[in-house]
């Protein structure tokens, strides 16, 4: 839009020179700046066919003609040189981190880009480290898209009886790593895997009676599939693909086949029959026209908003963060009950106000209302978003806090173990979310005294912090000191005093000396060098063989579990405060209680990653270096 806004502006807010000027005068000034269609009043139109190829316009040599393709083009240029860095800004800071192609368009739609970016999105955080997840997760929206394009082409010439055996044709060529898939045969197709025997006639002449099918479909190769794929990025998202094959593309930018299939079957609508397929065979094709088992239409549509309940839920949280709790409560409660008036019993809103009451439940100290009210939420999610759903991923991680919270042990890591296998179907290993799932999964094992495997789930999450948020970062300096712990559990004082010395450093660069983390830091590292020098002294006597040369028991104590809890809501960005809501609807005191971190702001989303002051801010300080170190 440029500076069109802001001369429009002036032009209302400076006063006419000449005193007949009327306010129609004043508006037609402003109407002319802002590129409004009519001259009398603001009219900002956008026609999408501006720009069509194919299309026959009335006068392409008007004025108006000419003004509708300059507020298109201002649009865009909008979008480029304002949206996009905003929304790579958001992406740098962590505030936001789209798990799949669901969640990215949803992102981008929320800030009115428009999916045809995807490839000037690309080509910018291409340059960035930090989001190289971001990187992957464009490029694979851009195939899958442009599978769809080709599909729609691609299925229609094809009859209702080759239907099964085009479309494993089709994904063979996109999918697999056999050279030269080629189509079932005419009687495969219509036996379908069955006999042949006695009714293998009648088959004949019900299909000859229909006419000859038209095969062109069968003449696909994988070549001509990647090459009509890249041409199709090229032309729709002016992005260059790298690679002419599934096996190159996938090694080029580390993307994952299952996660391709995933999304392409969600938007074309392909039911497949659950088994393992193997996509790296060179011998046989990966998928057969029995592992077809529906099509469904995927129907575009704009989901009804109830906007009194989400009026009363974004009140209800602007009450909670302003401390009022019983008022926040009350208001969403009442949304609670007016989206289950609008929508009925089974809805995503009514499963994230659920998800709300929870955690508000969970902060009050009431950790089995939070639980009921989680399993609630996670059932719904399940019904309304599917199982393998972002917003499903992140219910089960609720769930899993609160049921460690409330001492189910095997409960709360088999939901973790399923998130986190959910997070590297959807999208693999090298994402920020899989940071907090590795944390989480490290500190309840660590807890239950299973040092080793808690240590490469540490490591792993250490890793994928510091490539995401930075060596330097909050975040990381938590990962360093929650590996330190671990490794002073196993005896290995001195690893545990090389990560120690990390948390220690990054604390010192970011407050001082003088701030409470650093000096508890300094605590741990002090007892962790006591023990190191003790274990040493320990093996130099029994390496001499001195009277003394005993190996002494190490002062090892497994962390509690209030200390490892501790710990989860921390990096969950779960603050505690004891009152609870019973009490609050009794009595409560607005200037005496507040709660510094509130839930997603609203109902249909939730960032479930925490920002770094965060992590500095909600842990007990320890009492000595001893008991940090546990």
């Amino acid at each position: 839009m440029g500076d069109m806004p802001t001369e429009a502006a002036k032009a209302l807010a400076t006063p006419s020179k000449d005193a007949g000027d009327s306010h129609r005068d004043v508006v037609t000034r402003s109407a002319q700046l802002s590129g409004s269609l009519s001259d009398l009043e603001f009219d900002v139109r956008f026609n999408p066919d501006i720009y069509s190829e194919g299309v026959t316009h009335a006068d392409p040599n008007g004025a108006r003609f000419q003004k509708e393709k300059k507020l298109v083009r201002d649009a865009a240029r909008f979008v480029v040189v304002n949206q996009i860095p905003t929304l790579i800004s958001e992406c740098l800071e962590h505030n936001i981190a789209p798990l799949d192609g669901y969640t990215l368009t949803e992102v981008l739609h929320q800030r009115g880009i428009n999916m045809r970016y995807l490839g000037v999105l690309a080509n910018v955080v291409s340059t960035a480290p930090p989001l190289s997840y971001l990187h992957k997760l464009c490029v694979s929206e851009m195939v899958i898209r442009s599978v769809k394009h080709l599909f729609k082409t691609y299925i229609q010439g094809v009859s209702m009886v080759s239907l099964a055996a085009a479309m494993s044709h089709y994904l063979n060529c996109f999918l697999s790593s056999f050279p030269n898939p080629q189509p079932p045969k005419a009687d495969d197709e219509l036996n379908n895997g069955h006999s042949k025997k006695k009714k293998g006639k009648k088959r004949v002449r019900y299909v000859s009676a229909l006419g000859h099918d038209n095969t062109t479909w069968a003449n696909l190769t994988p070549l001509d599939m990647w090459t009509n794929i890249k041409n199709e990025i090229k032309d729709y998202f002016h992005f260059d693909l790298k690679g002419d094959s599934v096996d190159t593309v996938c090694h080029k930018y580390k993307l994952q086949r299952a996660t391709l299939l995933r999304e392409l079957c969600i938007k074309i609508g392909i039911q497949l029959l659950l088994h393992e397929y193997e996509f790296d065979s060179k011998h046989k094709p990966t998928f057969t026209e029995n592992d077809i088992v529906n099509i469904f239409p995927a129907v575009k549509h704009i989901n009804p908003i109830a906007s009194d309940a989400y009026h009363f839920f974004q009140s209800g949280q602007a009450k909670i963060q302003q401390g009022l709790l019983r008022e926040g409560f009350e208001l969403i409660n009442e949304a609670l009950n007016l989206f289950n008036n609008v929508y009925g019993p089974m809805h995503p809103e009514i499963a994230a106000c659920m998800r709300t009451l929870a955690r508000l439940h969970y902060l009050m100290g009431e950790q089995n209302e939070a639980l009921d009210l989680q399993q609630k939420a996670v059932m719904m999610s399940e019904r309304c978003n599917g199982v393998d759903h972002p917003n499903t991923i992140t219910e089960y991680m609720h769930l899993a806090l609160y049921c460690f919270a409330t001492s189910q042990l095997t409960s709360a890591l088999k939901l973790m173990y399923r998130a986190r296998y959910l997070i590297l179907l959807v999208f693999g290993e090298d994402h920020p979310e899989m940071a907090q799932c590795d944390s989480n999964i490290g500190l309840v094992l660590h807890g239950v005294g299973e040092y080793d495997l808690a240590l490469k789930f540490l490591q792993k999450a250490l890793d994928i912090n510091n490539r995401y948020h930075g060596p330097k970062s909050l975040k990381a300096a938590l990962s360093y000191h929650l590996v330190a712990r671990v490794h002073s559990c196993r005896g290995d004082f001195r690893s545990a005093l090389r990560n120690e010395k990390e948390t220690y450093a990054v604390y010192k660069e970011q407050f001082g000396e003088n701030h409470e983390k650093t000096k508890e830091s300094s605590e741990v590292l002090s007892y962790l060098t006591q023990q190191a020098v003790t274990l040493q002294k320990t093996m130099n006597e029994i390496r001499k063989g001195g009277p003394k040369a005993a190996m002494r028991p190490l002062p090892i104590t497994p962390p509690s579990m209030n200390s490892v809890l501790d710990t989860l809501n921390m990096i969950n960005g779960i603050f505690l405060i004891p009152v609870s809501i019973r009490g609050l609807q009794k009595k409560v005191d607005p200037n005496t209680k507040a709660i510094e971190a509130a839930p997603s702001a609203t109902p249909s989303t939730e960032n479930a990653t925490t920002d770094d002051a965060s992590e500095t801010t909600q842990s007990e300080p320890t009492t000595n270096g001893e008991e940090a170190a546990r």
